[in-house]
Protein backbone atom coordinates (compact mmCIF):
# COMPACT_ATOMS: atom_id res chain seq x y z
CA UNK A 1 0.00 0.00 0.00
CA UNK A 2 1.33 3.43 -0.94
CA UNK A 3 2.38 5.80 1.82
CA UNK A 4 0.37 9.02 2.00
CA UNK A 5 0.47 12.48 3.52
CA UNK A 6 0.60 12.19 7.30
CA UNK A 7 2.32 8.79 7.29
CA UNK A 8 5.74 8.37 8.88
CA UNK A 9 8.38 7.68 6.25
CA UNK A 10 10.34 4.44 6.68
CA UNK A 11 14.01 4.63 7.52
CA UNK A 12 16.08 5.30 4.43
CA UNK A 13 19.54 3.71 4.50
CA UNK A 14 21.07 3.25 1.05
CA UNK A 15 24.37 4.03 -0.63
CA UNK A 16 24.65 6.71 -3.28
CA UNK A 17 26.58 6.89 -6.55
CA UNK A 18 29.85 7.41 -4.64
CA UNK A 19 29.32 4.55 -2.19
CA UNK A 20 28.41 6.91 0.69
CA UNK A 21 25.63 5.63 2.92
CA UNK A 22 22.72 8.07 3.14
CA UNK A 23 20.47 7.69 6.17
CA UNK A 24 17.30 9.63 6.85
CA UNK A 25 17.94 9.40 10.60
CA UNK A 26 21.09 11.51 10.11
CA UNK A 27 19.41 14.53 8.49
CA UNK A 28 19.44 16.50 11.73
CA UNK A 29 15.85 17.70 11.44
CA UNK A 30 16.16 18.88 7.84
CA UNK A 31 13.33 18.25 5.40
CA UNK A 32 13.90 15.76 2.58
CA UNK A 33 12.72 15.82 -1.02
CA UNK A 34 12.88 12.19 -2.05
CA UNK A 35 12.14 11.52 -5.69
CA UNK A 36 11.77 8.05 -7.18
CA UNK A 37 12.40 7.93 -10.92
CA UNK A 38 12.36 5.04 -13.40
CA UNK A 39 15.81 5.02 -15.02
CA UNK A 40 19.01 7.03 -15.44
CA UNK A 41 19.51 8.92 -18.70
CA UNK A 42 16.01 8.52 -20.09
CA UNK A 43 14.39 11.73 -21.40
CA UNK A 44 11.77 12.23 -18.67
CA UNK A 45 14.16 11.29 -15.88
CA UNK A 46 16.84 13.61 -17.22
CA UNK A 47 14.31 16.46 -17.38
CA UNK A 48 13.24 15.76 -13.79
CA UNK A 49 16.79 15.42 -12.43
CA UNK A 50 17.91 18.62 -14.17
CA UNK A 51 14.88 20.52 -12.87
CA UNK A 52 15.87 19.55 -9.31
CA UNK A 53 19.47 20.54 -10.15
CA UNK A 54 18.37 23.94 -11.43
CA UNK A 55 16.40 24.63 -8.23
CA UNK A 56 18.84 22.98 -5.84
CA UNK A 57 19.87 26.23 -4.10
CA UNK A 58 16.19 27.24 -3.67
CA UNK A 59 15.41 23.83 -2.16
CA UNK A 60 18.38 24.10 0.20
CA UNK A 61 17.36 27.64 1.18
CA UNK A 62 14.03 26.16 2.29
CA UNK A 63 15.92 23.75 4.56
CA UNK A 64 15.69 20.63 2.42
CA UNK A 65 18.00 17.89 1.26
CA UNK A 66 17.33 16.32 -2.16
CA UNK A 67 17.84 12.63 -2.88
CA UNK A 68 16.97 10.80 -6.10
CA UNK A 69 16.24 7.06 -6.08
CA UNK A 70 16.13 4.40 -8.80
CA UNK A 71 17.03 0.75 -9.23
CA UNK A 72 20.07 1.56 -11.36
CA UNK A 73 23.52 0.63 -10.02
CA UNK A 74 26.14 3.02 -8.64
CA UNK A 75 28.12 3.17 -11.89
CA UNK A 76 25.01 4.19 -13.85
CA UNK A 77 24.12 6.80 -11.21
CA UNK A 78 27.66 8.15 -11.28
CA UNK A 79 27.62 8.59 -15.08
CA UNK A 80 24.16 10.20 -14.91
CA UNK A 81 25.18 12.60 -12.12
CA UNK A 82 28.43 13.58 -13.85
CA UNK A 83 26.86 13.99 -17.29
CA UNK A 84 24.23 16.39 -15.93
CA UNK A 85 26.17 18.01 -13.04
CA UNK A 86 23.69 16.79 -10.43
CA UNK A 87 24.65 18.26 -7.02
CA UNK A 88 22.64 15.82 -4.91
CA UNK A 89 22.96 12.08 -4.20
CA UNK A 90 21.33 9.37 -6.29
CA UNK A 91 20.52 6.38 -4.10
CA UNK A 92 21.04 2.83 -5.33
CA UNK A 93 17.84 0.84 -4.71
CA UNK A 94 18.83 -2.54 -6.18
CA UNK A 95 15.91 -4.89 -5.73
CA UNK A 96 13.64 -1.87 -5.24
CA UNK A 97 13.31 -2.40 -1.47
CA UNK A 98 12.86 1.30 -0.70
CA UNK A 99 10.47 1.74 -3.62
CA UNK A 100 8.38 -1.11 -2.19
CA UNK A 101 8.57 0.30 1.36
CA UNK A 102 7.07 3.57 0.12
CA UNK A 103 4.54 1.74 -2.06
CA UNK A 104 5.58 3.54 -5.25
CA UNK A 105 3.31 2.10 -7.93
CA UNK A 106 4.44 0.68 -11.24
CA UNK A 107 2.85 1.77 -14.49
CA UNK A 108 1.11 -1.08 -16.28
CA UNK A 109 2.89 -3.38 -13.84
CA UNK A 110 6.15 -2.92 -15.75
CA UNK A 111 7.62 0.57 -15.62
CA UNK A 112 8.73 1.88 -12.22
CA UNK A 113 6.66 4.92 -11.26
CA UNK A 114 7.80 8.51 -10.79
CA UNK A 115 6.76 9.78 -7.34
CA UNK A 116 8.16 12.60 -5.20
CA UNK A 117 7.78 12.80 -1.42
CA UNK A 118 8.38 15.85 0.73
CA UNK A 119 9.23 14.65 4.22
CA UNK A 120 9.47 17.09 7.13
CA UNK A 121 12.30 17.20 9.66
CA UNK A 122 10.34 14.87 11.95
CA UNK A 123 10.07 12.14 9.32
CA UNK A 124 6.41 12.74 8.42
CA UNK A 125 5.35 12.78 4.76
CA UNK A 126 3.88 16.22 4.02
CA UNK A 127 3.39 15.99 0.26
CA UNK A 128 3.19 13.24 -2.37
CA UNK A 129 3.22 13.88 -6.10
CA UNK A 130 2.77 11.06 -8.62
CA UNK A 131 3.15 11.94 -12.31
CA UNK A 132 5.06 9.77 -14.76
CA UNK A 133 4.92 12.10 -17.76
CA UNK A 134 5.75 15.57 -16.39
CA UNK A 135 9.15 15.25 -14.76
CA UNK A 136 9.63 19.00 -14.28
CA UNK A 137 6.36 19.27 -12.35
CA UNK A 138 7.97 17.31 -9.51
CA UNK A 139 10.30 20.22 -8.77
CA UNK A 140 7.44 22.74 -8.80
CA UNK A 141 5.38 20.57 -6.46
CA UNK A 142 8.31 20.07 -4.07
CA UNK A 143 9.12 23.78 -3.95
CA UNK A 144 5.50 24.69 -3.26
CA UNK A 145 5.21 22.09 -0.49
CA UNK A 146 8.46 23.26 1.13
CA UNK A 147 7.33 26.90 1.00
CA UNK A 148 4.13 25.91 2.80
CA UNK A 149 6.11 23.98 5.43
CA UNK A 150 8.49 26.89 5.86
CA UNK A 151 5.64 29.36 6.29
CA UNK A 152 3.89 27.22 8.92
Amino acid sequence: MALAVGDRAPLIALTDQSGTERRSDQLGGRALVLFFYPKDDTPGCTMEACAFRDSFSDLQALGAEVWGVSGDDAASHQRFAQRHNLPYPLLVDRGNGLRKAFGVPSVLGLLPGRVTYVIDGGGVIRHVFNNLLDGAAHRREALEALRELHAA
